[in-house]
């Protein structure tokens, strides 16, 4: 599966500690050869995120994307990442 990046999804990426970039890319190696890989948590989202999916990045790191066609073929825009209470408490 493609992957790509929001503009706001990388600054936060790159401002992240050293575990959570060395976590963030293993488990984007895993989405991209196995989208549905147990080890990811992937799940469809409610309320205001309705339409996005999340990934676990750690135990409390998320990640959030968009399914979306990318050059005739699936992929995922990453929007969005944090911790759980990041994302979906404030």
């Amino acid at each position: 599966m493609k992957v790509k990046y929001s503009p706001s999804f990388l600054a936060i990426a790159k401002k992240a500690n050293v575990r959570i970039r060395k976590n963030l890319k293993e488990r984007i190696e895993i989405f991209s050869k196995d989208p549905n890989n147990p080890r990811l948590n992937n799940h469809p989202l409610r309320k205001e995120f309705q339409g996005y999916r999340s990934i676990d990045i750690t135990s409390d790191w998320r990640s959030i994307y968009k399914e979306t066609k990318i050059g005739g073929e699936t992929g995922a825009y990453f929007v969005a990442l944090g911790t759980h209470q990041e994302l979906y408490e404030n």
